[in-house]
């Protein structure tokens, strides 16, 4: 196999070069600009200064015309031509972006309109003993859906209703409008057999702490006859044991099976490990001469989703390997806009605060890309859960156009057989939010069309899936809903998106009901969040501002302060005063830029640890948090708990502690009894002290009183309700906060405040701040009174904090480390840290 470099980009107006002009091997294109590949269009014309950075001011705006040309890229190869009669040679494009036409040596070979799959072409006959060209065009989206009905609805660029691409290209609430083109993932040239191996799929069929039985479908690509039988050995290892089964093959299709005893199984990472087996099958004719060889990792689990409790209630939980789980974890989106030229390690950086966060599921939101082979060989690797979207997401699509359904067929036919072999994909959706809003819509008499797009997701992909993957749950939409008098976001069965808290959306609502929504200060509030017995909430989640390092990287000079032009551009949601109403209930209104971006975080934070807290109490029969989002695409205002430049939010170090497999709680509500929980996720009991405290700002300890507990494994236990009055002790609440915290530190400490961030009668403190500039870390002192929420901000790319946005009390000391993702120095000169109340930035102590 050799991977093809040294490409060329140029544009052209669409239709004024003949294409074999440009495709011929004689053409000159010595001025064209190099370009990376992977890539893109847009990444490679900032490279090379030809346009500005789209993620600066409105800098996106300029870039509209890119969309608009026609862009070729080309590159010469040599090549031996040294094949055998039983080889073929194949040029395999494993992403192309998106209306292509391909070109080796002059001859047009194919052409491709899919974003999400492979492109291969035979080229055996058509490849030169010496140099080769490839050309590749592609056309601007409209030539292809330009003249195409679009009168239906669609949210964000019309266009993509045709295009089978990144919906996220066109714009969303969170993201600009960037419709890139290219090649943006790798091109090949490979060398096989013409009897080869196909697609194989190994999966668990049966499992048991003795025994694992392991079933392998193996296809075979065979292009000439031949009757004597060929063999299949495979091979699984665990590093130290193997296990062999060889088997004759006598047609195409075959069934082979394996036992493992003693099985190492796969987990989350919360529940054990996350083990992985070496499989390899090999190909093998009637002289014992190996064709082809197929190698991947293997995990051994079985998954499904409980929908009924013993009791009988309702229930959507994911069951691994026996074990319900609660489903902790956030909504991904593309990583970048520019998806050719990101590296994998940003992906990795990701997940891995993922896990560091303690979430042990990831959904793939439908409206970006079946993400890259590195994403899921990481949540693999780390013991992440993945909530697969196909990629449709709020629009019609026309499913009665045969061409496309054509097109859409063979994108899910290839999708699943490319993801299906990972032990972390744990379910199949079919499209975002269409189904609800549909309803919604149509109800509402904004939308008069029938259904377009239902045929996909009731019809085609259970039909594929039913051929190819039958061993995972497929959920035609999310949020979905069966058999249920409410909507398809019904609480009392399936799944459900939270979108009272931050859209208003009122609840409950009956299919065929109009829309109503309360966009007012107590319509958006997260405290609606304890109203919802959501059987699993797959989407919620409110803004929060990026980091100040973020926002003045890209905000142009001058316009960095509290409600300039460029400032509300980084907000691309629809009705800007639903961050200010969150944060009027809570913070009050902000009027600084720092005010903002503090007042957006800790609401965000507080608001996140207020629903997910209320969920896991009510486990088994809420079994999931999925909070919209994990990460940004460029650097804006959004719901993300880590922002573009890999920095994260307050949200993301009170969710290491709000997810934290085992977490003490309290259910409160002004003047009402303190009611306490323990939420144990691990499968084992736990024995522990809780010690609950109340204490004045200055110290005091007002209330003390243990509470020994034994919790039960995967239980929730009620330990006492206490009266707010016995607590307080004659205090006001407003000068008062309670601690939970564990005697032997099963779980992290929770600090709650009795009343709202702006009742609270925070006195002023001076931090001390001592900085080890050899150990990277800072010790800070809470000063002469509590501290409330100390913020260390971070001037540099990528760094993250032991802990970070969390409370002192008076006289306390916390020494926090710091790790740089990308590995570069971190400079301890460049930290602020200051609380809300402090009264200046820390100063160094000694």
């Amino acid at each position: 196999m050799i991977t093809l470099s040294n490409w060329k980009l140029q544009s052209f107006d669409p239709g004024r070069e003949n294409p074999l002009t440009i495709a011929a091997v004689s053409y000159i294109d010595h001025f064209w600009m190099t370009a990376k590949v992977p890539g893109d269009v847009h990444s490679t014309l900032i490279e090379h200064k030809l346009i500005e950075d789209p993620f600066i001011g409105h800098n996106d705006l300029k870039c509209r015309w890119i969309e608009e040309k026609e862009w070729w890229y080309r590159t010469v190869f040599n090549w031996n031509l040294d094949h055998q009669d039983q080889e073929i040679i194949e040029l395999n494009f494993q992403g192309l972006d998106t209306y292509a036409t391909i070109y080796l040596n002059g001859k047009e070979i194919g052409s491709t309109e899919n974003m999400f799959i492979e492109h291969t072409f035979d080229i055996t006959r058509e490849l030169e003993d010496g140099k080769n060209v490839i050309a590749v065009r592609f056309d601007p989206l409209s030539k292809h859906v330009g003249l195409k009905e679009k009168d239906y609805w669609c949210s964000y660029g019309k266009e993509r209703l045709w295009a089978r691409k990144s919906s996220m290209n066109f714009g969303w609430d969170w993201g600009p409008r960037l419709v890139t083109a290219g090649i943006w993932k790798e091109v090949n040239i490979v060398k096989k057999s013409k009897t080869r191996l196909g697609d194989i799929f190994v999966h668990t069929a049966s499992l048991s702490e003795e025994e694992a039985d392991l079933h392998i479908d193996l296809n075979l690509k065979r292009h000439f006859l031949n009757k004597d039988a060929l063999t299949a050995l495979v091979t699984l290892s665990d590093g130290d044991a193997v296990v062999k089964e060889e088997v004759k093959i006598h047609q195409s299709k075959t069934e082979i099976r394996l036992t493992v005893n003693n099985p190492k199984l796969w987990w989350t990472h919360d529940l054990g490990d996350s083990f992985l087996y070496d499989c390899t099958v090999s190909l093998k004719d009637q002289n014992g001469i190996e064709l082809d060889t197929y190698t991947q990792k293997v995990g051994i689990r079985t998954i499904n989703v409980d929908m009924k409790h013993e009791n009988g209630e309702n229930l959507f939980t994911f069951n691994l390997n026996g074990i319900r789980l609660f489903a902790k974890g956030s909504n991904w989106i593309p990583v970048h806009n520019f998806l050719g030229a990101v590296d994998n390690d940003r992906y990795k950086k990701l997940l891995y605060l993922a896990k560091e966060s303690n979430m042990n599921m990831i959904r793939v939101w439908g409206g970006g890309i079946y993400e890259k082979d590195v994403f899921y060989e990481e949540c693999d690797r780390l013991g992440l859960l993945v909530w697969q979207d196909f990629m449709f997401a709020n629009a019609l699509y026309p499913d009665y156009n045969k061409d496309f359904m054509k097109t859409v067929e063979e994108e899910i036919e290839a999708v699943v057989k490319k993801l299906r072999k990972h032990p972390s994909l744990a379910l199949w959706c079919g499209n975002n939010e269409i189904d609800w809003i549909y309803d919604m819509k149509f109800s509402s008499g904004l939308v008069t069309t029938p259904f377009y797009g239902r045929n996909i997701y009731h019809e085609l992909i259970p039909d594929i899936l039913g051929r190819l993957d039958p061993t995972r749950l497929y959920w035609p939409s999310s949020p979905f809903a069966t058999e249920s008098d409410e909507d398809f976001n019904a609480e009392s069965i399936g799944d459900k998106h939270n979108w009272q808290v931050w859209h208003g959306n009122i609840k409950p609502r009956k299919t065929g009901d109009p829309v109503v929504q309360d966009i007012s200060k107590e319509g958006v509030s997260y405290k609606n969040y304890k109203t919802d017995f959501t059987r699993f909430s797959s989407e919620f989640g409110m803004h929060a501002s990026a980091n100040r390092f973020t926002l003045e990287k890209y905000i142009p000079e001058g316009e960095f302060y509290w409600k300039s032009v460029e400032m509300s551009y980084r907000n691309k949601d629809n009705f800007h005063e639903k961050g200010i109403l969150l944060m009027e209930g809570f913070t009050d209104i902000p009027q600084t830029i720092d005010e903002y971006i503090n007042y957006s975080m800790l609401t965000q934070a507080e608001g996140l640890k207020y629903g997910i807290e209320h969920y896991r109490r009510n486990k088994p029969f809420t079994s999931g948090a999925l909070i919209w989002q994990h990460n940004d695409c460029w650097p804006g205002t959004s719901w993300s708990l880590i922002d573009y430049e890999l920095l994260p939010k307050a949200s993301f170090y009170y969710a290491k502690k709000f997810f934290a497999p085992v977490a003490a709680t309290a259910d409160h509500d002004p003047g009402k009894p303190v009611s306490i929980s323990v939420i144990n996720d691990y499968p084992d009991a736990i024995d522990d002290v809780l010690v609950a405290t109340a204490e004045t700002f200055s110290g005091e300890v007002i209330f003390s009183k243990e509470l020994p507990y034994s919790v039960k494994g995967n239980q929730v236990e009620q330990l006492e309700e206490i009266e707010e009055s016995v607590i307080l002790q004659g205090h006001s609440a407003e000068e008062v906060f309670v601690s939970l915290q564990s005697k032997q530190n099963r779980f992290p400490e929770n600090i709650i405040h009795l009343r709202d961030f702006k009742e609270m009668r925070y006195e002023s403190t001076n931090l001390k701040v001592s900085k080890n500039s050899t150990e990277k870390s800072v010790t800070i002192n809470g000063g002469d009174s509590f501290a409330r929420f100390v913020k260390l901000d971070i001037q540099q790319e990528e760094v993250i904090c032991s802990d970070n946005f969390f409370d002192l009390r008076a006289g306390e000391e916390k020494t926090v480390t710091f790790t740089a993702l990308n590995g570069k120095e971190v400079d301890l000169e460049k930290i602020r840290i200051r609380a809300l109340n402090s009264k200046s930035e820390g100063a160094e102590g000694q």
